[in-house]
């Protein structure tokens, strides 16, 4: 069935999206035939996210591949790359922690040219997905869950740890949209009856994965900065809070110190 562009906006507005408009244009571009288009449409007037139907999100001026059924990368997740490329030097090792697309470690890569970039997810369709945005970019993406599944050689030499975590309280996930609550894994938006069941979990275990001055970030609700930074000074990182007006993103960032004898070695006359 051909279809013009105002009946398939008419039909999308119907449904309740809100950008309609520029939606039908990402779908005509998108599909190879009439018929493919028909099926594009009916999936996004089902609720499906549009990224997930057209196969990709742009993120940070990316076109990131996005699969059915894998977490779509946020706007405001945005910030946390360019807080980590402010921290982050060539030949860094990068660990993008609960990675989802890769969108996080390819936009990294982007912003800041040759680093040492590994990824790791526990579900296995994001995995899937990753490895063909991650590839693109020399990194490599391990299936497990959290630092698990990473080569012991990292273990105290990651310059950079990135997470966007889990962090909507269980108890909120009914008041998702129903594009994230039908068509995102649960594992990639519960966390837990506060939303840090999985920061309490990395903070126990990620100060063992940087080296001395290295940094964790993470993403996190403005109501949740104060407790997870709290829980990241427990494990020993000196932490601190940035947040972004524009893009309504919160990051915590814990720095693993200097040993003593260091502090030592290299202080001032």
């Amino acid at each position: 069935m051909n279809q013009s562009r105002s009946d398939i906006v008419s039909r999308l507005r119907s449904a309740g999206c809100v950008f309609a408009e520029d939606e039908a244009a990402l779908l005509i571009g998108a599909a190879p035939t009439a018929a493919d288009l028909e099926w594009m449409v009916r999936d996004r007037v089902s609720g499906r996210p549009i990224e997930q139907v057209v196969g990709w999100a742009e993120f940070c001026g990316l076109r990131i591949e996005v699969d059915n059924g894998v977490f779509v990368p946020r706007r405001r997740t945005e910030f946390l790359v360019e807080v980590a490329a402010g921290l982050c030097q060539p030949a860094t090792i990068v660990i993008d922690m609960c990675c989802g697309s890769g969108a996080v470690g390819v936009a990294l890569v982007a912003f800041v040219g040759d680093i040492e970039l590994h990824a790791s997810d526990v579900d296995a369709a994001a995995v899937h997905c990753a490895r063909r945005n991650v590839a693109t970019v020399g990194g490599t993406v391990y299936a497990g869950d959290l630092f698990d599944p990473l080569p012991g050689r990292l273990r105290g030499n990651a310059g950079l740890v990135l997470v966007n975590a889990p962090y909507v309280p269980s108890d909120a996930i009914a008041l998702l949209p129903h594009e994230a609550r039908d068509h995102e894994p649960r594992v990639t938006l519960d966390g837990g009856p506060d939303g840090l069941d999985v920061h309490r979990r990395i903070a126990n275990v990620a100060p063992q994965w940087l080296e001395p001055g290295g940094s964790l970030l993470i993403e996190v609700s403005d109501e949740q900065a104060t407790a997870s930074a709290a829980l990241f000074e427990h494990g020993g990182l000196v932490t601190r809070v940035e947040s972004s007006g524009d893009l309504e993103a919160t990051v915590v960032i814990g720095v693993r110190p200097f040993p003593p004898q260091f502090r030592e070695r290299f202080r001032p006359a």
